[in-house]
Formats: C-alpha cells, sequence, structure tokens
C-alpha cells in the first residue's frame, strides 16, 4: 500500500461524497473496488475479506465486504446501514457514505447525502432508471448536492453496449435537469472487473471521459463555508466557578458557517439582544478570529440571557424569527405524516413543539408531478408542509444554508425521526388550502 506524507495530505482538499442506487445495483462493490484499485486497503482488511469470501465459497475476494461490515449485512448480502470510509490520494481527501439501495432504507440515503457535496448513483444496465433511482436523485436535488455522478454499472453483462449507456444516460440525465440537479455526469463502468473505476476500460474504447476516481479527484469542491452567513447554534453555557476566573461565562458551539470575530456586534436569537464579542477562546486558548466547524467558546461584552438552543449571529446579517415554516420534507419513518400531527422540531441545537398544519402536496418520482393534498406522507415519500410552532424559530432558507436551513420531525412520544426537512425548498407546490382541524391543545 502506498503511503502519502503529511506534507502531501495538509495540501490535498476534502470531498466529502456519498453513494446511492437500488439494491444489487452493486454499490458496496464499487466503494470496496474504488478502496482497492487505489491502494487505499490495508493488507490486513484485504485478508479478512479473503478470508470472508473464502468461506462463503468465493475464488476471488468479495470487495463489498469491505464496506459491508455489520454481521447481519454480511448475511444478508445487502447493505442496511451507512458505512463511511476515510481514504486519502496524492490529489485529495475523502470522506465516503455508503447508502443502502433497499426502500426501507431509504431514511440512510438522506442522512448519508445530507453533508455530500456529491453523490454517486448507481444503475444497473440490465435495469436502467427504476423507481428508487428516481427517489434518490430527487433527493440529491432536495439537499441541494451540487455534483451527481451517473454510474452505469455492470457494463460487462450488457456485452459494454455503448447505445445502452447512452440511452440510460439521457433518461436519467433529463429527469434529474427537470428536478433541477445542476450538473450529472455519467460514467460507464463494471465494478467487478474494474472498467473505470479507477483504471480506464480498455473494453469501452468509444468512451473518452474521466474514470470515478479521477473525477472524484478533479471535481470542484465548492463546501467551503467560511463565507456564509456567520451562525454558531449554542450547546452549552461554560462557567467554570474557578477562582482564576470567577466571572466568565462563555457561550460554546460549533460554527455552523462563517466566521467570527473579537470586537463584532451580533446579536442573540430568538430574543434579539444584541452585545459585542469581547474574547474568543480556541482549544483553551484566545483567538481573534474563528470560522466555520470550528468548536469555540464566545465571550460577549455584556450579561444577557443565553441558553441552550438561542442562535448567535452577526447583528447585520439575523435571519428572521418565526413560528409559521414551510418547507419540503422526506418522511423516513414507518408511520404516516398526517395534517394535525403533534411533533417535535429540532432545529440546530433547539427542539420546540410544533404542529404539522397542512401537507399542500406530494411528488410523485415517475413524472415529477404534485398530488395535492393527500392529507399524509407516508414512508419515503417526499412532499410539501406548513408547520407551526410553539416558540419562534430563526431559520435560514435552505438555499442559503444546509446547516440552519434544515430541520427535522420527531416523535414525541417515542423520540423516533420522522421527516427531515429543508425550509423554502419546494417543488411549485400549489397554494394550501386553509386548515381546519379542531383544537387539540397545539395550536400555536
Amino acid at each position: 500500500m502506498s503511503t502519502i506524507t503529511t506534507e502531501e495530505l495538509s495540501a490535498t482538499t476534502l470531498l466529502r461524497f456519498a453513494t446511492a442506487g437500488s439494491v444489487d445495483d452493486g454499490k458496496s462493490t464499487l466503494v470496496g473496488r474504488l478502496l482497492h484499485d487505489s491502494k487505499s486497503v490495508l493488507t490486513d482488511q484485504l485478508e479478512a475479506v479473503e478470508r470472508a469470501s473464502a468461506s462463503r465459497g468465493q475464488e476471488a475476494p468479495d470487495l463489498a465486504l469491505l464496506t459491508d461490515g455489520l454481521r447481519a449485512e454480511r448475511e444478508q448480502g445487502i447493505t442496511i446501514d451507512v458505512a463511511y470510509r476515510y481514504f486519502a490520494t496524492p490529489r485529495r481527501r475523502f470522506i465516503l457514505a455508503d447508502t443502502p439501495g433497499h426502500v426501507q432504507y431509504t431514511r440512510n440515503m438522506v442522512t448519508g447525502a445530507s453533508t455530500a457535496e456529491l453523490t454517486v448513483i448507481l444503475v444497473d444496465a440490465r435495469n436502467g432508471v427504476v423507481e428508487q433511482t428516481r427517489r434518490h436523485a430527487a433527493i440529491a436535488a432536495l439537499l441541494r448536492v451540487p455534483h451527481v455522478v451517473l454510474a452505469v454499472n455492470k457494463m460487462d453483462l450488457v456485452g459494454y453496449e455503448e447505445k445502452v449507456f447512452a440511452a440510460i444516460a439521457e433518461e436519467f440525465t433529463a429527469y434529474a435537469t427537470e428536478l433541477g440537479v445542476p450538473e450529472v455526469t455519467a460514467i460507464p463502468i463494471s465494478a467487478l472487473v474494474g472498467d473505470n473505476v479507477v483504471e480506464p476500460s480498455s473494453h469501452m474504447d468509444w468512451y473518452g471521459g474521466p474514470t470515478v476516481l479521477e473525477h472524484l479527484e478533479t471535481v470542484p469542491v465548492s463546501h467551503d463555508l467560511s463565507h456564509c452567513h456567520a451562525r454558531l447554534p449554542v450547546q452549552y453555557v461554560i462557567r467554570p466557578q474557578s477562582a482564576d476566573h470567577p466571572d466568565y461565562r462563555g457561550y460554546a458551539g460549533q460554527i455552523a458557517a462563517g466566521s467570527f470575530r473579537v470586537g463584532e456586534q451580533v446579536t442573540v436569537l430568538p430574543s434579539g439582544r444584541s452585545t459585542k464579542i469581547s474574547g474568543i477562546d480556541l482549544l483553551g486558548e484566545p483567538v481573534d478570529v474563528a470560522w466555520t466547524t470550528q468548536s469555540v467558546t464566545l465571550l460577549l461584552e455584556d450579561d444577557i440571557d443565553i441558553s441552550r438552543g438561542d442562535l448567535i449571529v452577526p447583528s447585520k446579517d439575523a435571519p428572521p424569527t418565526t413560528q409559521d415554516i414551510e418547507a419540503t420534507v422526506c418522511h423516513v419513518a414507518d408511520a404516516p405524516l398526517t395534517v394535525g400531527h403533534r411533533v417535535l422540531l429540532k432545529h440546530g441545537t433547539r427542539t420546540v413543539k410544533a404542529i404539522v398544519k397542512d401537507i399542500p402536496s406530494r411528488l410523485t418520482l415517475d413524472d415529477l408531478s404534485l398530488h395535492p393534498h393527500p392529507g399524509q406522507l407516508v414512508a419515503n415519500d417526499i412532499g410539501r408542509v406548513k408547520i407551526r410552532t410553539a416558540e419562534p424559530l430563526p431559520v435560514d432558507s435552505y438555499a442559503d444554508s444546509r446547516r440552519t436551513g434544515s430541520f427535522i420531525l420527531i416523535d414525541p412520544n417515542d423520540g423516533t425521526t420522522l421527516t427531515a426537512g429543508m425550509v423554502g425548498e419546494s417543488f411549485a407546490a400549489p397554494e394550501p388550502v386553509k386548515d381546519e382541524s379542531e383544537d387539540d391543545g397545539w395550536d400555536f
């Protein structure tokens, strides 16, 4: 296995990407091939895969086992959980989320793609674009994943025919464009054999584009959030009660976007109180400026009431606070989401009571039409909702911030995650009708 020096790693950029596709389309095999052929697999890992493959009567190592790490996954032969893998080449570092393909695990795809800058959607060349392919494309569009790779897999089973690849690529690209996906790169591959995964294929001389790894190494990375609206969700209020710092009061959290600097005027939401940053502590040391993803403690000039769940923002760039949220959601729970449903809404570090006031539409994946006022969303449905919260929340549009423009709905009875939501995202749903549900004690 080749090694990469610390200097080389520090000079490379980071790409977060996810894989998606239907069951048996070869996602885990693709990831295994990618890791194996890029020499990102440790010797003991490969030996373990070889032993597991031999015990199942397979002559060649089953590279899918490099990601299907759970015992239940290996026994069933399908991926049932998001498998994260970290690897690097001299050109770039990668965080990879291998997501399940089975319909009942679509919720895991939402998890894996929520922070991704690129999604690889696999299609079996023999089956073409199927409903789950369309669902994954819709989720990628909703989550505003900037780059989508269509990997047409198992080309060896269709004789490496260019016309098969071209037809699938044309159908998928047209569908993804309608959804608003900004960029689709189609690559014909055979993950099992290794064609166009890391090395160019000798079987498809009609294809002149990049391999999967080459595209991953060269695609522009645009996830720099340091220039976005600055946001710090407060996680803890720190008061050490020490003799050395008797008056210390800090507000700790991870910066969700943008940057903060000492002396900057900030506003605490939802209260709307303003003050200035008097100091910033990072890893116990004072700094003048801090930026996205750093976990810091802000010290403020004025002693104002701040608690977990509050949001600290620059005063000149404060989002509006509201109790009425309109969003597009992906419903992930087995139990349906209905009009009048009482839920908990978690936004950043804040959780509040809420009611689903209306479900204006549900997206039909086949033709992207909207089914008006379905009354409920069932597992894996994508739809438009209107929600009323018990307390005002400072929310951004998801188009402006994937971190502070998203939320989840939770069942208040057992803590089950029901729905993942994107504020302001829309498939041009029709105007909602007036809600006439009766008062149930949660009518805010």
